[in-house]
């Protein structure tokens, strides 16, 4: 295979594919994205078997526990996907909405309407829901796709790609609005992330060193966030119950995703009260600790933090643990260390509520919640095709609008400029 030759066959066929899919109604693009959700069903235990496969290769190739874990698929897991095609096929479709149309001075009404991106490169790694969640936003949104998987969900993702054709093809929409690059070879990411002539925006899914070559060498507009570093803030008024709970749910719900926490930071006059009763919980999991000179004078085996260990996205059960002398001192450190993805403050303080609010400067920020709430789903976009930790053009989690642009519109009688 010549892979310059047949990216760029994928890339125009995306092209034209994109033009097609901007001018479908919601009716057809909400019928392809449950009749994408029948195939899945109907083939769920293929679905399986080619995942079983994947595991396999995965298992014998030295995948640590982490990426199996974000590799497998299961039953449940097959039925997330077919919810968030629901979910996203009931959204509001954004495409060609028309807000803030207002009269000027010379009779002409000006306003913007909301527009398809073109064509969106996604590269991901390990995870075979990206493969639907991708699909579904992108179809939701009028724009096509191109998917590149990681090579260690090869079988999975080309079950799942089958299943998305077939779902297109019963909407009467072009097949090629979804396509699977269908070689493992490394070269294909090269071509796609400079294929600027068809294709608009790349987002990339996986691990820091993967988002970080794409940053450098695209020549194509990245949407991404480079890794999780995640706080929660357990302020001196917080609720002991409520912080115990969110603390424990927000590292040890999952441990290798981007928004599990990897700092607590504790205010000082509530440290002695709340860190035994956490400790001890953490303990039960087998959570390794790693502390500040504080935490280690009041935890028993806790590991003396490392300036490293403020920087460190682990994905692991592992967790740093500082004592603050309160919100200020609190922020500051969010502020040094963390990578603008989420925070959370516990407290029953109204106006410190307030404040955490204003000043942390991340994508999600949270009173008294999990940080495992961002997320696409959780926050009612269907699906997320990524987080950003960027400003522009999209921030937080990246669902059906964030795959949209603006245009301005104006419309006129005849009007000519004197």
């Amino acid at each position: 295979m010549d892979i310059k030759d047949y990216m760029h066959r994928l890339g125009q066929q995306a092209k034209q594919a994109g033009r097609e899919i901007s001018r479908a109604d919601s009716n057809q693009k909400n019928a392809a994205l449950l009749s994408i959700a029948d195939a899945l069903a109907s083939n769920s235990a293929l679905l399986i078997t080619e995942n079983q496969k994947d595991l396999a290769a995965g298992k014998e190739n030295g995948l640590d526990a982490a990426s199996l874990d974000r590799l497998a698929l299961t039953s449940a897991g097959i039925n997330a996907m077919i919810a968030g095609l629901k979910q996203v096929a009931a959204l509001p479709d954004p495409v060609g909405e028309i807000t803030d149309l207002s009269y000027r001075p010379s009779g002409i009404q000006v306003g913007q309407m909301r527009v398809p991106l073109g064509v969106i490169g996604i590269i991901y790694e390990s995870r075979p829901n990206v493969t639907v969640d991708a699909a579904a936003l992108c179809l939701k949104s009028g724009n096509a796709c191109i998917l590149r998987g990681g090579s260690e969900a090869i079988h999975s993702n080309q079950a799942i790609a089958n299943c998305i054709t077939q779902g297109l093809a019963v909407a009467g929409l072009p097949v090629t609005a979804v396509q699977l690059v269908a070689t493992t070879d490394r070269a294909a990411v090269g071509e796609l992330i400079t294929l600027k002539q068809y294709v608009d925006v790349i987002v990339p899914r996986g691990g820091k060193s993967l988002i970080e070559r794409i940053s450098k060498d695209a020549t194509i507009p990245v949407i991404k966030h480079l890794d999780g570093i995640c706080h929660v803030y357990i302020d001196d008024t917080a609720d002991i119950n409520k912080a115990i709970a969110i603390a424990i749910n927000a590292k040890t719900h999952r441990y290798g995703v981007c928004n599990a926490m990897e700092t607590l930071l504790i205010a000082e006059s509530i440290a002695p009260k709340v860190l035994p009763k956490l400790v001890a919980q953490y303990h039960a999991q087998g959570v390794e600790l790693r502390g500040c000179a504080k935490t280690c004078s009041l935890v028993i085996d806790c590991i003396r933090a490392t300036e490293v260990d403020w920087q460190t996205e682990y994905l692991a059960p592992i967790l740093s643990i500082k004592i603050v002398a309160g919100i200020d001192e609190a922020i500051a450190h969010i502020s040094q260390y963390s990578s603008a993805h989420t925070e959370s403050i516990v407290t029953e303080n109204y106006t410190l509520a307030r404040r955490f609010l204003r000043e942390v400067d991340s994508s999600s920020v949270m009173v008294n919640a999990s940080t495992r709430f961002a997320d696409g789903f959780e926050y009612g976009l269907g699906a997320e095709l990524g987080i950003s930790t960027d400003k522009l053009h999209a921030r937080g989690p990246v669902g059906v609008k964030g795959l949209t642009s603006l245009k301005y519109i104006v419309l006129g009688d005849g009007h000519i400029r004197q």
